[in-house]
Formats: C-alpha cells, structure tokens, sequence
C-alpha cells in the first residue's frame, strides 16, 4: 500500500515536473518526442548544408547574389502550384513522405555531381549557383511542410505549450549540423557532408510515419477538422495564393512576411560583402558562415525551451511576435553606427535567435485558427512564394541603395520597416485571439 502511494506520489512529482518545465501532459509524451525529433532531423540536415550554400552564393561574387534570388522566386513560383495540385489530390499521409523523398533525391544526386567534378579538378560555379536556388527552395518547403502538419495535429491549446518546445528540437538539430560542418568541411570538403544530410531526411521520414499511427491511434486530431489524415484536402492548385488575399489576417501576414525578407536580406549583402573582402578560402568561409549558425541556435535553445511558451501564456501571441523586429530597430541602429564584420555577426545571431524563439513559433501558431487547407497551401504560399517574392524585390532595392548611400544609410532605411511589422504583430495577435474566441463560441476548441 505504501509502496502503491509512493509511487503515486513520484508519478505525480513526475507530471508536475514535466507540465511545468515543458508543458507536457502525460498522453502528449509520445507525439512530442517523435515531433521533436522530427524537426531535429529536419533542421540539423539543412544546417549541414546552410553554409555550403552561403560560401557558394558568394564565391561567384556578390554581384550575382539578385540573380540567384530572383531564380530562386522563379523556381518558388513553379513549385507553389505543383505543391498545390499534390496536396489537392493525395492525402497528407501520402504526400508528407514524398516531399522529403524527393529532397534526399536530390540531395544525393547534387553529391554525386559535386564529388566527380571536384574530383576531376573542373570548375563547379554553375553548378554552386544551382545548388543555392535549390536549398533555397528546400529549406522553406521542409519546414513549411513540418509546421502544417504541426498544426494540424495539435489543438490550439497544445499548440501554444507545446510549439516552443518543439522549435527547441529544431535548434538542437540546428546546432547539430552547424558543429558538423564546422568540425569536418575543412578535413573532409564540403561535398562529403552531403550523405549525412540525406540520412538525417530519411530518418524524418520515420518520425512522420510515427506521428501518423499516434494521430490514428490515440485520436488526437484537431477537433473541428472536416478534413482526415488519410483524405486529400481537395481545392484548386492555386488555392494558397487566393487565401492569402481572403482576408486581412492574411494580408497582414504577408506584409510582415516581406518586411521580415527585407530586412533579412539587408544583412545578408552586408554579411556576403564584408566576408568576401575579409576571408579568402571557400572552407574557412563555410566555417564562417557555421560559427555564426552554432550561436544561434545555442541561444534559440534556450529561448525556446525556457521563454516563448512564458512569453505567449503570459503576454499572449502578439507581444510574442513583435519582439523581434522591436529587437531589429536596435540592431539595425547599430549597424548604422558601426558597420563591421563583427557587429554584423553579432547583430544576424541576435537577430535570428530572437526570431526563432519567438516570431517563428508564434507565427506557426497562427495557423491553429484557419482552415486545414488554409495550414498547408496559404502557410506553404506565403512562407515560400511571397517571402522569396520578398527578397527579390530587397536585394535589388537594397543593392541599390548601397550603391548610392552606403551600409549605414540602408541600416537607418530599415528602422521604419522594423517599426510596421512590430505594430503589425500586436494587431496580429489580436486578430488571433478574436478567431480563437470564435471557434471557441461555435463549439470548436
């Protein structure tokens, strides 16, 4: 009997500890693990190639970094209605795996080209500048695909516990895959890292099919839904890009959306510049490029884990999503005083730490509010399209405005922006609370 209360008593030591830490309950253990992982793998592959791609966007030269972006929108607008046409047609259990079949495809064939040119002693630019329109693509689709399912597998209150959490397992993985290019390109060249990003996808594979037994197992899908896992989500191709102007919810995301690739793109040419005239060798620029990632998601670990769920539970979504570009108008200030390398990194790691803890996972939650064909094509429209859509028009305007006025001028150009998208996240939290609030009153929790 004793032992019985005992442990009882540990079991419920146990829960507290794990509710109050992580904001777990005992039933979501399984599903959180798998999701964790899932993005773990996901971000610790694209880490991995992160930096390849970095070091050979610039090693063409500065210059040509426009015209890999409007490639890269070029290629996003092809791709969005043949993600649209799939999702229409296939269920999400048949099409998840697909996507990330198909990347490590890819993956292994950029390998296999790279390793014979290199070894072949032949030039690899084109080849480089291809590679980059490609990750470019890559890397908002796998996470786009991940924070859809997310959303569609977590209600809105497991959403705002449990979403940093699982952004934590992303930058675990991240962090990962940053100290494995760090450690190794030099030794092993940066083509070789190319397999172990290709298992790290497969690996994603297994976890998806995990999470599909525990959504069919345990009947954890999102009240409210009109739309199963094992049906297709119906609709037109081109249903994303006509969600996006249904509504100012949306509108107002694809602002932000924009304002977030100016401004990202504003330091990326001031980064790729200052590196180009300050490190010669492509290896050590890849090295560069990593440190950078390391502390990063060093400092996203802990934001994610220890302060957005605190942030959003205590001071609600809005808050959440304006600390970013809040944190933008400063840095931005800075840089405008002292454009150097050094502040430069210092400003990108503050500045993407902060978003991954807060914009990102906040921003992901706003999609527990629309529709589950709003979750994969709008979230998938927006998060690919318009925010390449994005930097084509920022690296051009800003390459530009550097030629005429300099870094500090378009570092003082860029406060205003960071100012709108502040006050449009609060308005976008408040707009979020208003849906809940709706749902909630017709019965859909």
């Amino acid at each position: 009997m004793m032992t019985n209360t005992m442990s009882a008593n540990t079991d419920t030591a146990h829960n507290g500890l794990f509710d109050k830490v992580f904001g777990l309950a005992r039933h979501e253990y399984a599903a959180a693990a798998w999701s964790f992982f899932y993005f773990f793998c996901v971000l610790s592959a694209y880490y991995i190639l992160r930096p390849v791609r970095e070091m050979l966007g610039i090693s063409g030269g500065p210059e040509n970094l426009p015209y890999l972006f409007m490639a890269s929108f070029a290629v996003m607008l092809l791709a969005t209605p043949v993600f649209g046409w799939i999702t229409s047609r296939y269920p999400r259990k048949t099409f998840l795996p697909w996507v990330y079949g198909f990347f490590i495809v890819n993956i292994l064939i950029f390998w296999a080209i790279f390793s014979q040119r290199i070894d072949e002693g032949q030039s690899h630019v084109w080849l480089g500048r291809v590679f980059f329109v490609w990750l470019s693509v890559f890397n908002l689709y796998v996470v786009s695909v991940f924070w859809s399912f997310m959303a569609d597998i977590y209600t809105r209150e497991q959403g705002r516990r449990l979403f940093g959490l699982l952004s934590s397992g992303g930058s675990f993985g991240a962090l990962l895959g940053g100290f494995a290019t760090s450690m190794f390109v030099v030794d092993v060249s940066f083509h070789n890292l190319f397999p172990i990003a290709a298992l790290l996808l497969a690996v994603a594979i297994i976890c998806i099919r995990q999470l599909r037994k525990w959504v069919t197992h345990e009947g954890h899908e999102q009240p409210g839904h009109s739309v199963e896992m094992g049906a297709s989500l119906g609709g037109n191709a081109l249903a994303g890009a006509t969600h996006a102007n249904s509504s100012n919810y949306f509108r107002v995301i694809v602002v932000v959306s924009v304002i977030a690739s100016l401004l990202g793109t504003a330091l990326y040419l001031f980064r790729a510049e200052l590196v180009q005239e300050s490190i010669s060798d492509v290896n050590l620029q890849t090295q560069f490029f990593s440190n950078i990632n390391i502390a990063t998601n060093f400092l996203t670990i802990i934001g994610q884990m220890f302060l957005v769920r605190y942030v959003v539970r205590r001071f609600g979504i809005g808050i959440a999503l304006s600390i970013m570009p809040a944190l933008s108008v400063l840095c931005f200030v800075w840089v405008a005083l002292d454009p150097s390398l050094l502040v430069i990194a210092y400003v990108d790691i503050i500045r993407r730490a902060s978003g991954f803890t807060f914009s990102k996972p906040s921003t992901d939650m706003l999609y527990s509010v629309v529709t589950p064909e709003e979750k994969y094509k709008t979230k998938n429209f927006i998060e690919t399209t318009v925010y390449r859509f994005g930097d084509v028009v920022g690296i051009w305007a800003i390459l530009l405005m550097l030629l005429r006025v300099g870094m500090s001028k378009v570092s003082m150009i860029m406060v205003p922006f960071a100012l709108i998208w502040t006050f449009a996240g609060m308005w976008l939290g408040k707009d979020y609370r208003r849906r809940a609030r709706e749902l909630r009153e017709s019965g859909q929790t």
